[in-house]
């Protein structure tokens, strides 16, 4: 017996959905029973990346949901979705026609009210493929149909946002939350046992002033020593820490030397301050962050460069190094644009061109497509685990021609030119 929850409208009229094949969501199996944290979106995109392609389109839909729940916004994608359709027909134009339903069912059921950005990557036909990720930070709105998925905002997040702990003190609680993606994924809290009903009572006034000094200092040092398991435990590099000026100052001066050069803020916040709005503090200050972490990149390849050492700037250098695996960590301006590019299923060759080939010029594979040099760039970095810095605002890298790449090792023409130097 068919429910309605497994039928969905076309026109006036009632079709059965076809099975489709979803990517395991979370841990728990459901859609968004709970953020997305870094470990999950980078197998997510791995999942992506490694997708075998089929004959079929697969839509990337990327949005950005202002207020919580809502569906895909017709004055938003109408025009887009009737320009992708034009380029269709046939069982092409009806496998589209599938997969966006499917997308407009998800978006009608299955968000979340905190969330602010949703990627979907659907695909109908004899392969179908279903993915839908929610996140409480927004995405650009964007709608692509390709052979492949189109990765690059979801990797453009992972390095804006990724993640970090917080250690939110007031005098009588702490909380440490460990915040992925924009969103806390875990959160440990304790309370500062209450003395005060004691006075009179059993001590005299000064004994309890004493008191209650040494259990605020050793409440201080267990909350100290939560946060070094919690930081060595998952692999946290960066910490801020939240609360009052006269607390932060304490736990601030009390950290020890591994943590202090953990610490990239502190956001001063009142007792009376709720955890998201605290939060939402702490991811500002971690976003600017992230973004002089990203300038620093662009001053090591300027340098690099200038030494003549391991790194190149430009994209047909870059895409080169790519494609060679030579990349450890490829630098790219967000103000950056360079068009397209083809690529071959068959083999891997990459390349820029005017046009597309019709078969690739080195194993003559008819499996030649062409895609953004940005995805197709962000896509090699990925595959190969190459660290990806996105740079908004740098003259010098877009001098540079707005993308590079810091080398894992020597070309064998550099090896011969750093010979050749030596012999000198």
């Amino acid at each position: 017996m068919r429910t309605e929850q497994s039928e969905v409208r076309r026109g006036n009229s009632l079709l059965p959905e076809r099975p489709i094949w979803r990517a395991r969501q979370d841990a728990s199996g459901g859609a968004a029973a709970r953020a997305i944290d870094l470990k999950q979106l980078t197998s997510h995109i791995r999942t992506l990346i490694t997708l075998e392609e089929s004959e079929s389109p697969l839509i990337s839909c990327y949005l950005n949901l202002v207020v919580g729940r809502q569906g895909l916004q017709p004055q938003r994608f109408d025009r887009r979705v009737r320009a992708i359709r034009q380029t269709l027909s046939g069982q092409g134009r009806e496998q589209f026609d599938e997969a966006l339903e499917h997308i407009q069912v998800y978006l009608n059921t299955e968000i979340q009210p905190k969330t602010r950005g949703v990627a979907i990557f659907a695909r109908a036909g004899e392969r179908p493929f279903f993915l839908g990720l929610q996140f409480q930070v927004a995405l650009p709105d964007r709608l692509s149909l390709n052979t492949s998925p189109d990765i690059f905002h979801l990797v453009e997040l992972k390095d804006t946002y990724h993640r970090y702990v917080v250690l939110i003190s007031t005098e009588e609680s702490a909380r440490i939350l460990e915040v992925n993606l924009g969103a806390i994924t875990r959160e440990l809290w304790s309370i500062r046992p209450k003395l005060r009903e004691r006075v009179g009572r059993q001590w005299a006034h000064q004994h309890y002033q004493n008191h209650r000094r040494d259990r605020g200092e050793r409440f201080l040092r267990e909350k100290i020593e939560i946060l070094k398991k919690l930081m060595a435990a998952g692999g946290h590099t960066h910490l801020i820490l939240a609360g009052s000026a006269l607390m932060t100052a304490r736990v601030r001066n009390a950290l020890p030397r591994r943590l202090q050069a953990r610490l990239i803020d502190v956001v001063h916040a009142p007792a009376s301050a709720s955890v998201d709005a605290v939060v939402l503090a702490t991811l500002s200050s971690f976003v600017n962050r992230e973004q002089q972490e990203s300038l620093n990149a662009v001053a090591e390849l300027v340098s690099t460069l200038r030494r003549d050492g391991l790194a190149v700037a430009g994209t047909a250098p870059t895409l080169e190094a790519l494609r060679r695996g030579q990349a450890d960590v490829l630098i790219m301006a967000k103000e950056y644009e360079p068009g397209w590019a083809w690529s071959c299923g068959h083999c891997g060759r990459a390349a820029t061109a005017p046009s597309q080939p019709r078969q690739c010029p080195r194993c003559h594979s008819s499996e030649v497509d062409s895609e953004s040099l940005k995805e197709l760039m962000v896509k090699l970095a990925e595959r190969q685990s190459v660290a990806v810095e996105f740079v908004q605002g740098s003259d010098a890298l877009m001098d540079l021609g707005g993308v590079g790449c810091l080398h894992r090792y020597a070309t064998p023409d550099q090896e011969h030119r750093t010979r050749t130097a030596g012999a000198l």
